[in-house]
């Protein structure tokens, strides 16, 4: 763990980024004292199940119109 002032952390914050990717976690202080901890972003993204939005894409019913053409009313309804 490592303590970097805050006017050095604005300076370097690309590097302290990789650092924290890397595993270790930086605290960063004004005037001496310290008022944030960096650290790597916990959990990771849930992949798709491609069979489940299969299923539920086609279980939706069609569409009478076209995706630009519900945007164009939407627009316009809000216009007047």
């Amino acid at each position: 763990m490592g303590e970097i002032s805050l006017a050095e952390a604005k300076t370097h914050l690309s590097e302290l980024i990789d650092r924290v990717e890397a595993g270790d976690q930086v605290d960063i202080t004004r005037r001496g004292k310290r008022v944030a901890r960096l650290t790597a972003a916990t959990g990771t993204r849930k992949r798709i199940d491609v069979a489940q939005l299969r299923s539920l894409t086609a279980a939706m019913a069609p569409q009478d119109r076209s995706a630009a053409d519900l945007v164009r009313s939407m627009r316009d309804d809000d216009r007047y």
